[in-house]
């Protein structure tokens, strides 16, 4: 009953309950004489029933310097006015229910109000306890209601024991689940750890730990709760990130308890290797860069990340963040450092165990995430945010030697030049720098030669490569599969091999070049020796001049036969200073163009 004095009492303005208690208390023949303030309800009551059970209430009657007390202030009573009704009606002795739902409330009220059995005997302290001990800590799901009804009665109901006392039944009776299971499913009981909050469960799973329970069944327990506590922000485990709905304030209450949520959760990991799948470590990455945790809790899920890194998908590794307007952006320096803290702990290991990244002795898992990694730049690369030296920086923190093959890599590159078609020439060569056209496979070559988005240069590596393949008589077996763009494989294949054919016919000019080069420097000699022989006979120096001439006819229609069929001009170069030098004064016939151009 609420009343002020001898006012009327404003049954409106009451809750059934109160109008409950106004109609045991005014059953009473005696008048009220005292009026007790719980909060915003006033009772008003007969100081002669509650000092009878209570020792606080006869203390401050006692007390007051008022000879006649007629308002006691119990603002600071636990639990509220519902439960001082029920202390009240313990007074007055009309019977009421005692529940797991209500049991911590009135026991810390009966504390609070000394309504203890050393006051008076069977009161209602006594009985709580009672309550406590035979029914509602005699089970785990009793014992779990209790714990979560703490949590509005901190921190007198640690102060009690009460929360230590509900931990270590809900600890024991959890570790005996986990080991014996008696219910299906067997992990019924991290569903019923759900409904506590994240302190109290942060007990629980400490005791638990302090138990010898399996780790396992910690991490069971901790993704359940996980799963239930921010179901508002992860969605699943299949990496498909987080939910987004409305723009909050990132200093809003609720962002703000789900941040401490996440960083708790974080906290609560056990250290053991292969414990969380690698979708619920990335969902939780996603939760902490969305919610904008602390640095400490961001890498710690980071590094769990890099450990399993192996296992990771593409899906896994698209980690949003938002703008406070709620703009879709990838946290592209996560991703990094998860990369990067890979690399390095693959690399120690290699080199304790004698590898060499220098010459190509990468670990299989090494491999696998080159793969995983070319395969995140794809689906990347049209993101607008995405610059070229972000791309290049994750694309470079595998080492070259991990990838067999660079076809994946191309792949990404190709998507990242089709979504910025502005490049120029030197930033496209940039955006490529990161691949070895070399180490593209038949197919991708044969892509790269006829894509206009590449840069010249990696065109001609490619064909490069091929031609290369060619000269020594190495035919790959790629070539055999080719069934896609065949007649144009084919008519660069005949083109390479005539450029093949020119380039050893060059060679075969450029000895005999040589030659010419050495019999005319013969001639000057000769030339110069017959000067300083004027007097030698006539009849010897007509001899001379006929062989001399002889010769002369002799080499030069041979040398004249080969210009006509061979290019004098070596890798296509039209310089022509160097032969006017090495043959000046000789005739030579203009040989016939060849053509040197592949496309």
């Amino acid at each position: 009953m609420a009343t002020e004095g001898k006012s009327p009492i404003n049954m409106n303005s009451m809750s059934s309950s109160l109008q409950r208690t106004g109609q045991w208390v005014f059953s009473q023949d005696i008048p009220t004489d005292v009026v007790v303030e719980v909060g915003e309800a006033n009772f008003s009551l007969h100081k002669f029933m509650l000092v009878a059970k209570s020792n606080y209430i006869r203390k401050l009657i006692m007390e007051s310097k008022e000879s006649d007390v007629t308002r006691i202030d119990l603002s600071d009573m636990p639990g509220g006015p519902e439960i001082f009704e029920k202390a009240a009606k313990f007074c007055y002795g009309v019977n009421f229910e005692i529940t797991v739902q209500n049991v911590a409330a009135l026991h810390c009220a009966a504390e609070f109000l000394q309504m203890t059995d050393k006051y008076c005997d069977n009161n209602l302290a006594g009985r709580t306890q009672d309550f406590l001990s035979q029914v509602a800590l005699s089970s785990l799901s009793g014992a779990i209601v209790v714990l979560k009804s703490c949590e509005i009665l901190l921190p007198i109901s640690r102060d009690l024991g009460i929360v230590r006392r509900c931990v270590d039944v809900v600890a024991a009776k959890a570790c005996n689940e986990a080991m014996f299971p008696c219910r299906t499913p067997p992990n019924w009981w991290t569903e019923e750890l759900c409904i506590l909050d994240v302190g109290f469960f942060a007990d629980v799973v400490a005791s638990m730990k302090q138990r010898g329970v399996k780790p396992s069944s910690l991490a069971s327990s901790i993704i359940t709760y996980t799963e239930k506590s921010l179901r508002d922000l992860v969605r699943d485990h299949s990496g498909r990130g987080v939910k987004f709905s409305d723009t909050v304030d990132n200093d809003s209450d609720e962002r703000s308890l789900q941040r401490d949520l996440v960083e708790s959760i974080v906290s609560l990991l056990p250290s053991d290797k292969g414990l969380f799948p690698i979708n619920f470590l990335c969902s939780l990455l996603r939760c902490a860069v969305f919610l904008d945790t602390t640095l400490t809790c961001k890498n710690e899920l980071e590094k769990r990340i890099s450990v399993v890194l192996e296992h990771v998908s593409v899906d896994d590794l698209l980690i949003p963040s938002f703008t406070y307007d709620g703009e879709r952006l990838l946290d592209l320096d996560s991703v990094r450092r998860i990369i990067s803290s890979f690399v390095e702990k693959e690399k120690n290991v290699g080199v304790f165990n004698g590898g060499d990244f220098n010459r190509g002795l990468c670990s299989v898992t090494l491999q696998r995430v080159a793969k995983t990694v070319d395969s995140y730049l794809a689906e990347i690369a049209t993101y607008g945010e995405l610059t070229i030296s972000k791309f290049n920086a994750i694309a470079n923190l595998v080492p070259k030697s991990a990838r067999k093959s660079d076809d994946d890599l191309y792949r990404a590159i190709d998507i990242f030049l089709k979504a910025h078609p502005n490049l120029d020439e030197i930033e496209r060569e940039k955006v490529c720098s990161s691949m070895d056209p070399l180490k593209l496979s038949y197919d991708a070559r044969l892509h790269a030669s006829q894509n206009k988005r590449l840069p010249v240069n990696i065109v001609l590596h490619a064909l490069y490569y091929d031609q290369l393949k060619l000269r020594s008589g190495v035919e790959e077996q790629e070539e055999r599969a080719v069934v896609v763009n065949l007649p144009e494989a084919l008519k660069t294949r005949s083109q390479l091999q005539a450029d093949t054919t020119l380039a050893k016919e060059n060679e075969a000019l450029r000895s005999e070049l040589m030659k010419m080069k050495l019999y005319v420097s013969d001639m000057q000699k000769n030339k110069n020796g017959n000067k300083n022989g004027a007097g030698t006979s006539s009849s010897n120096s007509t001899s001379l001049v006929s062989n001399n001439k002889k010769s002369k006819h002799t080499f030069f229609s041979s040398v004249s036969k080969k210009l006509g069929k061979l290019n004098p001009f070596r890798h296509g170069s039209k310089d022509t200073s160097n032969l006017d030098e090495d043959l000046a004064g000789v005739d030579i016939t203009k040989p016939r163009r060849r053509r040197f151009s592949i496309s």
